[in-house]
């Protein structure tokens, strides 16, 4: 990251009056894949980029908008703020894909298939990687679940379990398949919390006592297996619950 003193050299030029937001945005994402613009930067005043880009600030702004609302640079009040690179744009496909849900581009049947599909990954790649600080965060989140289980705090518990996937992934050490994960995760969260509570205790907490057993002993192949048989238990109870929600009993 550079430091606030250290002048950033960039290449911009003016642009076309044509669409001029459209010019300022691509050129920033330029300078982000060439290297030149790094996470954590700022760049210059409103008025030194629209003088530097021969446009008005309001064309800047427009510019600057599209791009915060793609998640590639967050703004900042106060005396040190201003335009900055994002830190993390993981957000925007989290935002992306719950938008795709809600406008039904994605149905849930296909979310639940891609998390199906993408489970096996990160698990395989978790433990490999894991280590025993890992197997304990794991475990720890297991004991708070159960515990938020018997107070009947559904949505602590239900955030804990989710947090137990993010986890795995997370240990997966792909920033990708945590972004993915996360965005998926997300959107279920909505999907279930349209469907209502649910008890799935009684054999989701044996199933992740059983999933720990393979993991700690690092059998990849024992560990995708019992998570698979977890997650479509909940998918043949997700799709009930869809139709009717009286019928709903499982969900995580």
């Amino acid at each position: 990251m550079h430091t606030k003193e250290e002048t950033i050299s960039t290449q911009f030029r003016p642009v076309r009056v044509a669409r001029a937001a459209d010019d300022i945005a691509a050129q920033v994402r330029e300078e982000i894949t060439a290297g030149r613009l790094k996470p954590g930067d700022k760049l210059s005043s409103e008025r030194v980029l629209a003088e530097e880009l021969g446009v008005s600030r309001n064309t800047l702004r427009e510019a600057v908008r599209s791009l915060e609302q793609a998640g590639l640079v967050e703004l900042k009040k106060g005396a040190h703020g201003g335009i900055f690179i994002a830190q993390d744009n993981g957000n925007s496909i989290v935002t992306g894909l719950i938008d795709l849900y809600r406008l039904g581009k994605v149905t849930p049947r296909q979310l639940t298939d891609a998390r199906l599909w993408l489970e096996p990954i990160i698990v395989r790649e978790a433990c490999r990687n894991a280590t025993a600080s890992d197997i304990a965060l794991l475990n720890e989140n297991i004991e708070q679940a159960l515990v938020a289980a018997q107070a009947n705090d559904f949505k602590k518990k239900i955030t804990l379990h989710h947090e137990f996937h993010r986890i795995l992934a997370r240990i997966a050490g792909n920033p990708f398949m945590l972004v993915f994960m996360d965005g998926l995760i997300s959107v279920l969260v909505e999907f279930i919390e349209r469907i209502g509570p649910g008890d799935n205790s009684y054999y989701v907490f044996p199933s992740r006592r059983r999933f720990m057993e393979h993991f700690e002993k690092g059998d990849a192949d024992a560990a995708v297996q019992e998570i698979m048989s977890l997650l479509e238990r909940f998918q043949d109870a997700y799709f009930p619950a869809e139709l009717n929600s009286d019928a709903a009993a499982t969900k995580e």
